[in-house]
């Protein structure tokens, strides 16, 4: 891979990250708001921004070590992210059908 393909690569990953934070925004934005709920659905939203963060962090890093750290939390987050989802869908918050294109992402 050269040097434009890296560089395009960047790109269209900070932006399907970013994409992937507002869209699990935008989903938990229309649910109902029930005191119960409300702490959960911040977390989904603080992980599944804090992986478009810690990527572009990630892109911007000034050694492998830093690059590694960074990424080793971008998948952490990740795992975070899916078992938010997870856990909102199995107390009836969220559906599958309605988190099957974020939780593929």
């Amino acid at each position: 891979m050269d040097n434009s393909d890296n560089v395009l690569f960047n790109i269209q990953l900070r932006e399907r990250t970013l994409k992937m934070a507002v869209d699990v925004y935008y989903l938990l934005r229309s649910k109902k708001d029930i005191f119960l709920t409300r702490s959960i659905i911040q977390q989904l939203i603080r992980s599944s921004s804090s992986v478009a963060a810690n990527c572009r962090a990630a892109l911007r890093a000034r050694s492998d070590a830093e690059f590694y750290s960074k990424i080793c939390i971008v998948v952490e987050e990740c795992d975070e992210t899916q078992f938010w989802f997870e856990f909102l869908i199995r107390i009836s918050v969220v559906t599958s059908s309605e988190t099957t294109k974020l939780r593929d992402e």
